[in-house]
């Protein structure tokens, strides 16, 4: 799968919604598989299987 970024638009109890950056399309992921310190608003990479916080 090829690199995508994400922002989180919204979390509900143990799940967060992403908003991919350039289709728009929403995807909704457990709070689990995001790293420490994603809250709404943050900027997520996703790459090689793995989500990382990006810097604005």
């Amino acid at each position: 799968m090829e690199p995508k970024d994400y922002r989180v638009i919204k979390i509900e109890g143990e799940y967060a919604t992403l908003r991919d950056l350039e289709t728009k399309e929403d995807l909704f992921i457990a709070l689990a598989l995001l790293p420490e310190g994603t809250d709404v608003g943050t900027k997520l990479h996703y790459e090689l299987l793995e989500y990382s916080i990006t810097e604005e």
